[in-house]
């Protein structure tokens, strides 16, 4: 359940921001920082040349439920990590562009899981999923623009954002950062696309 926040709170939280974003580093303007923002997507194919049946991923994915070979990648942004396994078990490997054709002509890859991982092209970080730049206290922390695996996270994947959907996003974000939920979250769209923003991990009174 989300507890409200008092006007001071929301003061605390825009001053929390400024301050997070006037750190060196982290500047909207500085080309390095608006990596973040760009949204990992890559598509991949049964067939070699980019044909027949596709699936399009634009984030991490446990569980691909593929009963075909993959044969080729098309990389839009990001660096991606593809296993044979479901949750990246087995053999993996790393594709950070476009490839036509995988492995031998018609053999292709099994191809179970995939996700994105930092240091390609839009993407950032060095694939720790460090949650972004933060201010941390005693009982809470501040993310203005939660990441994982250096790129933003999405207030709702693959439907149209909504405050309960960004609302599980964001308890979820928190408890993989080690926190018990979140008190509070935005929403912020860029280019088309909703993320999280301002979000506050807390252990108690999310």
């Amino acid at each position: 359940m989300k507890v409200l926040v008092s006007a001071v709170s929301l003061a605390v939280l825009g001053l929390t921001g400024a301050a997070l974003v006037s750190q060196p580093g982290y500047s909207q303007s500085d080309p390095e920082a608006s990596r973040f923002m760009v949204q990992p997507e890559a598509t991949i194919y049964r067939d070699a040349g980019y044909r027949g049946p596709a699936v399009f991923v634009g984030e991490e994915e446990r569980d691909l439920g593929l009963n075909w070979r993959v044969n080729a990648i098309r990389v839009k942004s990001g660096r991606w990590q593809l296993c044979e396994r479901t949750n990246f078990r087995g053999t993996c490997h790393i594709f950070d562009s476009s490839q036509s054709m995988l492995d031998t002509p018609f053999r292709g890859l099994v191809i179970q899981s995939m996700r994105p991982i930092g240091g390609g092209i839009g993407g950032g970080g060095g694939g720790m999923n460090d949650g972004g730049p933060s201010l941390r206290g005693l009982s809470s922390q501040y993310y203005a623009q939660p990441t994982q695996y250096g790129f933003r996270v999405r207030a709702c994947a693959g439907i149209s954002a909504t405050a309960s959907c960004a609302a599980r996003n964001a308890d979820t974000f928190c408890r993989q950062m080690g926190w018990n939920g979140a008190a509070w979250q935005t929403m912020e769209t860029v280019n088309r696309v909703t993320y999280l923003s301002d979000v506050l991990c807390t252990r108690t009174g999310y």
